[in-house]
């Protein structure tokens, strides 16, 4: 079988019956050898039995979320290709022969794009339409290294076998986002196609929750993505603390009416500490990510690893310590020239703020480095032959110690 068209479903009577047969109707029109499946998610207003009588096949699925109900319908479904779309009549089901010609040619995934077929009057709320998939498919875009212009687009048409390697594990709306990432990220060929949104059929509210969905895609847009959710806002926020620290080391510093002295100095140290420590942790999870298969492997971090070494980085560590020391120093000895009595501020923790800031840098260079190392240890994993193996070895010895005992 070539194609098979996946709808979730929950409470969809009103418009279930017509998606159907439109599906059906396109591709009898076009010769394509497919089904329509229902993924029905408990609906109670007999949304089965109408998809059955329209000529659906309907599968249970148990697990709540509309990307639960998607991948039980994926995994029940027999075609090479799969195409997935709303039980609610917005979409065009009559317009699938675009996105099963680019299936044919090679494509692994093929996404509608609504923005450039059509949104009908009505068919999209406009805090989704100028604010909320505008802004959240630019920064998918800006993550990640996708061409993709609607990453939202309830049509989509896949590989089968492509998506299910993909380990998909998201239950909610957010599902949209993760085929997308993943497929981008392992370097599936992803495509894209115009496609039509007409308002929906039904008289009841949808599903989707504006602020509750939008945020849920957001979160995992970060992510999955530790390059801008830590190392660039932690570099950032480095940077300026390193400036302006490095300035209001020598003296304050006057820009018009405003004057920034020590107290400043002691706010530019917490920003190069906080800074260092995201960067840290961009690198961290980079790292574990590849490890446990949830990020594809980095060539440029693995090659950083083995670049900066545990014992690279305790040198580093090393270094930042002694400069802390040294300044330590040069602060008793300017305590001392005062005859060890009461310090002026100002001038005291020009020396003390830079010195304790390469103490804690020191300290977070070398855990870091300790924690990278233990990160970067492979696990060997068995895999299913040498398991069976093994459990073959174990059982031919077993005879043979009973032939043994028999002789």
């Amino acid at each position: 079988m070539e194609l098979t068209v996946v709808m979730p479903c929950l409470n969809e009577a009103e418009t279930v019956e017509v998606c159907v047969r439109k599906a059906l109707a396109c591709m009898e029109e076009h010769g394509i050898e497919g089904e329509v499946l229902i993924a029905d998610n408990g609906s109670t207003d007999g949304s089965q039995q109408l998809a059955r009588d329209a000529g659906a096949r309907v599968v249970h699925v148990d697990a709540k979320g509309y990307g639960n109900a998607l991948m039980g319908g994926i995994r029940a479904a027999r075609g090479k290709y799969v195409m997935m779309g709303d039980a609610d009549d917005s979409y065009d089901f009559t317009g699938l022969l675009p996105f099963v010609e680019q299936l044919r040619d090679g494509a692994d995934l093929v996404m509608g794009n609504r923005f450039k077929g059509g949104i009908a009057p009505g068919a999209m709320p406009p805090l989704h339409r100028y604010l909320g998939n505008p802004v959240l498919s630019f920064i998918g875009r800006l993550f990640f290294p996708s061409a993709i212009g609607d990453f939202h687009c309830g049509l989509r048409g896949f590989r089968r076998d492509s998506i299910l390697r993909l380990g998909l594990q998201t239950g909610g709306m957010e599902f949209a986002s993760e085929m997308v990432v993943k497929s981008t990220l392992q370097g599936l060929d992803v495509r894209e196609v115009p496609t039509t949104l007409s308002p929906d059929g039904r008289s009841r509210p949808p599903h989707l929750r504006s602020w509750r969905d939008g945020w849920r895609h957001l979160r995992f847009l970060l992510l999955y993505s530790p390059k801008w959710l830590f190392f660039i806002p932690g570099l950032a926020l480095m940077l300026v603390g390193l400036i302006a620290g490095t300035a209001l080391t020598f003296g304050p510093v006057r820009i018009g009416q405003l004057a920034f002295d020590v107290d400043t100095l002691v706010g530019a140290s917490a920003m190069v500490v906080i800074g260092f420590q995201a960067a840290l942790f961009a690198l961290f999870t980079k790292v574990y990510a590849a490890e446990e298969g949830f990020l594809p492997e980095s060539p440029r971090v693995r090659k950083l690893i083995s670049i900066v070494t545990l014992e690279k980085g305790l040198v580093v560590g090393g270094l930042l310590a002694v400069a802390g020391l040294v300044g330590l120093v040069m602060s008793l000895v300017h305590w001392q020239v005062r005859s060890f009595g009461e310090l002026d501020p100002r001038e005291s923790l020009r020396l003390v703020v830079p010195a304790a800031t390469a103490f804690i840098m020191s300290f977070q260079t070398i855990f870091a480095s300790l924690f990278i190392s233990i990160l970067g240890i492979r696990r060997t994993r068995e895999n299913p032959i040498d398991h069976a193996a093994i459990v073959a070895e174990e059982a031919a010895e077993a005879v043979s110690r009973e032939d043994s005992k028999t002789h």
